[in-house]
């Protein structure tokens, strides 16, 4: 049995605008996709039911908070017993310069992308906040010198 929703060509319209503007009206979206309002509410929260559509955030700029400064961290571990590794991945998920944490396959074992101020601000993040941890066993920076898309 499969978990996987089947979707038609105004599902994916839907879908698209919604990921543009997640503050469409829905009068406004089902016009742009050829619905009147109430068969549209319907697909979207259809779509909202069946976890096609996650959630509805907004898009924060950290430059307009300071943190106009973009690092890439790779982290790699040197231990394995479950407990360290839990206690490294809720310490790093709950620092306010993280924007992104994710685990890997193979190597490095996780990646980290911070925002920050200035390198003054990384450095003092990476030496008190990353490299103090037990877990951590290599660290590995990149600066991000343009963004090109993301999310």
């Amino acid at each position: 049995m499969s978990n996987i929703i089947s979707l038609d060509h105004i599902d994916r319209e839907i879908l698209f605008h919604l990921a543009r503007d997640g503050r469409l009206s829905n009068v406004e979206l089902a016009g742009r996709v050829g619905l009147t309002p109430p068969p549209c509410l319907r697909r979207v929260k259809r779509l909202e039911d069946a976890g096609v559509i996650a959630g509805y955030r907004a898009q924060i700029s950290p430059a307009a908070l300071g943190r106009s400064l973009e690092v890439v961290i790779s982290v790699e571990i040197a231990v394995n017993d479950l407990q360290t590794v839990e206690d490294f991945e809720s310490r790093v998920a709950a620092l306010e310069e993280v924007m992104e944490f994710r685990r890997m396959f193979g190597r490095p074992d996780y990646y980290i992308r911070v925002a920050v101020a200035d390198p003054i601000a990384y450095e003092e993040f990476l030496s008190r906040q990353i490299l103090p941890l037990p877990a951590v066993s290599r660290v590995d920076s990149h600066i991000t010198m343009k963004r090109i898309k993301g999310v």
